[in-house]
Formats: C-alpha cells, structure tokens, sequence
C-alpha cells in the first residue's frame, strides 16, 4: 500500500537541490514526510519477542493476531468464496449470497465469520438451516450437527444492507466506500468484511469468484479473470474469478463509470479501467502495468497471478493506493496533474510478489509487505534512470536516519498504529538495502527469487525469512536483523 500524507505522499514536490541528480518528486516528498513525522515521533512499545539466531519456521497453527485479535476466526480453513452481489446506487443498498467452503481443522460445535454492519437472511451448513447469533462483528453459527475435525463443510449466508466504510485516526479509511454512481470496496488491514462474511485475516488464504450486478451501463471490476457478463431487464452482471489463493484484505470491486480496457498481455488479460472524471492520460499510465511487471520479475521470478491491470478512482476520499490482487487500486492523487505514476505502479505491482503471493502470518510481518514494495521503487529509480538505490540509502542514511527519533519504531514491531509508519516503509527499504550490502548482490538476489518461489501462494512469517536468509547465504544473520528490525538506535553502517 502507498498513501498521501499518512503513508507516502504522492503529490509532487518543490525542485529539488541541485546536488541530487534527477532527483524524482517521491523521494524528496518522502524524505519531508519522515522529517515532519519524526517531530512529532514518541516511540512505541518495545517488541514482545525477539528473533532466534538461525531461526526455525514457525509453527501454521492458526491463533489470535497479537495487534489484531478481533479480525479473523480460528477452527476452520476456508477453500473457497463463491460471493453474487446486487448493489442499487441509487438506494446504496447491497444484497449478496455467498457460498463458502471450507475444512474443519478442529471438532465444530459452533464457529464464526467476520461481518460488519449487515443483516443476515439466512444461514445454512451442508443444506441444514444453522442458527445464528451475533457478537459484535462477528456472525456466530451453530450447525445442526457437530463438524467433525477433517470435514469439508459448505456454508450458504443470505445477507444484506448499507455497507459502508471503517474509519480510524491511525488506519485511515477502509471498507466499501458508497459514491453517487456506485461504490468500491478497498482497504489494509480489513475491507472485506464491509460487503460480505468472510475469515478475516490474511492467514486464511482462498480462491474466489464474483457476480457482481449493478444497473446496466455501469461496470463492475473485481479481482482476477474476466469471466463475461450479461445483461438481463436493466441490470448486469459481471463475472470474476481469482483462481490463486488471495489474503481477504485483497478483495475488491468497484463499480460506477468506468473506462474500461480490456486486452492480453503475455497471454493473460490485462484489465484496466479508469472512472470517467479522470484524463485519459491516466489509462495510458496504467496500461504500462504489464511492462512493468515484467521489470519486476527480472529481480523477484516469475508473475505470480494469472491477469494484470489496475483501477484508477476519482473518489478524493481515498488517498492510498492498494495492492489489490492482480488488480491494485490507485486514489486519484496519484495522477494529478498529470506526474509521472510509474512509481506507485512499480510500489503496488511490487506487493504482487511480496504480500500478496507470499503473504504476512500475522500484522506484525508487514515489513515484508512495505519494506519490499518500498525497495522496489528505489530498484525502479535506478532502473529509469535516476538515482540509485544506493543513492536513496545514503540520503536517508545522511538525512532522517541521522536522528535517533527515526529508529524509536522498531520495523519488525512497530504496533499496530504505527502499522503504515515509516519505521515499516522507509525503514524496512533500509533494512532490505542493508542486507544487499552484507550479502552481496548475487546472494541478495537469489535470496529474493528463491523466497517467492519457496513461498507461493501462502503466508510466512520475519522468523522463516531469517531462516531462509541464512540458508541460501550460508551466513549466520540473526544479530543483523536484530539491530535493523527490532533495534532503537541506529546500527553500524552495513557492509
């Protein structure tokens, strides 16, 4: 994820010093925003545990999430979502069925799904009506018949209402998002359960597909593969399909006036729409996805999903771009007057590889996430031309990282408010430079397209990252991630 303000800023900057080359907006609005932040900094909680040398991987038993608690459900492994939504612009009122399957990974009497705000019509579980109760936002259901540890069940949830977005002084805007042509559901850590049940948590990975129907004339875009769309007495539905298992935050849609493109690239589709307030200029930005994809998979292997493109809003609520899977959303702010995106693009695509295939075990990994998106707009820079990731390190070595405030967020802890900070953006890019340079960059590299490979498709954790560090580089690393993810004081330059 990239943001205005909160996160990265993304509007351009004044003219940089002359002494910093072709010094592109980003980096010097980037190195402002870490300044300001730190002025106000008051550090955080120190971490709760500290990683082993030459740690082991970590156990996937499923458990609470230490800053999140509330999000997800433990008992069950969801296979996958079949989701038909209706969604009315004009009464903003949504009425959807989905059909979950999933395996019980423990004896169910009772189990539960994340939902927030909506009615529930009816539940049921292998075809028996369940009976249902609700406890905050959690959707509670007891089957007729205990589900047996090893069971495949199928549940059946008919819901409905006026979904609408979570707002948070620290997490920003998150959820579906109501606009006067439609909507659209987007948001880190949790979206998806604004707009239908769902296991909450990026541990429970599944496949997904998606009927989604809106008044005819307006598009609807979510994840994936096109799968068609038909039109029947002034409504239409449109069909997608994300046959790769996706983390729940990854979900989305958005519907209203679109521009829409739809094409192939390297034999997969490429899916591109842009609301009809935008310039055109914006379309042509995003139908670079695909070679810049393809940048990408020189440094972190192949493309991990089976389509390309992006959605770009014209909604000022949103300032953040997504890395929505196979399909990243972009906030209008982004192409104002008419900057150069490719950044952000190259940011988001990045999280294709690092968050997405490989996603976090638990919130508090999302270095992994951000670090690695954030390092491959420096790897982006230098391969454009500008200034090298190097470069980009020594001026946070020089400038930012100069202050001991800077290091008062540990980057492997940070908290969950500080979950979009720069101790995980900025600081994480540092850390993944700074392994570059102790390794070397055959190792370095090797460690990358081996960690995408060893981990596709599901989730991991900074302890297996270690381990995986190690193995590849025959080095002992873990008082190296010591210092630079969990320390408060600058280390020794790396190297």
């Amino acid at each position: 994820m990239t943001a205005t303000g909160r996160r990265r800023p993304s509007a351009p900057s004044p003219a940089p010093p002359a002494t910093f080359r072709r010094r592109r907006s980003l980096t010097v609005a980037a190195l402002v925003a870490v300044l300001v932040a730190l002025s106000g900094c008051t550090g955080d909680r120190p971490r709760s545990t500290a990683p082993v040398q030459g740690a082991a991987a970590q156990s996937t038993a499923p458990g609470p999430d230490p800053y999140f608690p509330e999000f997800g459900n433990v008992g069950y492994d969801v296979t996958s979502y079949d989701l038909a939504v209706t969604y009315d612009p004009a009464s903003k009122e949504l009425s959807g069925t989905v059909t979950i399957t999933a395996l019980a990974t423990e004896p169910l009497r009772e189990f539960s799904l994340d939902l927030i705000g909506l009615t529930v019509d009816e539940v049921t579980v292998d075809g028996a009506p369940a009976a249902v109760g609700r406890s905050g936002d959690k959707l509670v259901v007891t089957p007729v018949d205990e589900l047996a540890r090893g069971a495949s069940f199928t549940t059946v949830v008919t819901y409905g209402g006026t979904p609408e977005p979570l707002n948070s002084p620290t997490l920003g805007s998150d959820g579906f998002h109501p606009t006067a042509d439609g909507g659209f559901a987007i948001g880190e850590p949790r979206s998806a359960s604004t707009w239908f049940p769902v296991n909450d948590h990026p541990r429970d990975k599944a496949t997904y597909r998606f009927a989604i129907t809106v008044p005819e004339g307006l598009v609807a875009v979510s994840n994936g593969v096109p799968e068609g769309r038909e039109t029947d007495d002034g409504w239409t539905t449109w069909r997608w399909a994300e046959p790769v298992p996706m983390a729940s935050y990854l979900a989305m849609v958005a519907m209203g006036e679109y521009r829409l493109h739809e094409s192939e690239y390297r034999g997969l589709p490429m899916v591109v729409a842009v609301h009809e307030d935008l310039p055109t200029t914006v379309d042509a930005q995003l139908a670079r996805s695909g070679e810049i994809a393809d940048v990408l998979a020189g440094w972190f292997g192949p493309y991990p999903f089976r389509a390309y493109g992006g959605v770009a809003l014209s909604d000022q609520r949103i300032s953040y771009a997504l890395e929505a899977q196979s399909r990243p959303i972009y906030g209008p702010a982004f192409f104002a007057g008419g900057q150069d995106a490719s950044w952000v693009i190259a940011h988001e695509l990045a999280h294709q590889w690092f968050g997405n295939s490989v996603s976090v075990r638990e919130w508090d990994d999302i270095w992994l996430n951000e670090g690695f998106a954030t390092y491959a707009e420096w790897l982006w820079s230098e391969y454009v031309g500008d200034d090298t990731a190097q470069e980009l390190f020594d001026l946070y070595w020089t400038g930012p990282a100069a202050s001991a405030r800077f290091w008062a967020v540990p980057t492997g802890d940070p908290g969950r408010d500080n979950l979009f900070s720069h101790a995980v953006y900025e600081r994480g890019a540092m850390v993944v430079h700074a392994l570059r340079l102790t390794v070397g960059d055959e190792v370095f590299f090797r460690i990358l397209r081996t960690w995408t490979a060893a981990k596709r498709d599901g989730n991991a954790s900074t302890e297996e990252f270690i381990a995986h560090c190690e193995q590849v580089s025959g080095r002992l690393l873990g008082g190296f991630f010591e210092d630079w993810l969990y320390g408060t004081q600058r280390p020794p330059y790396p190297g």
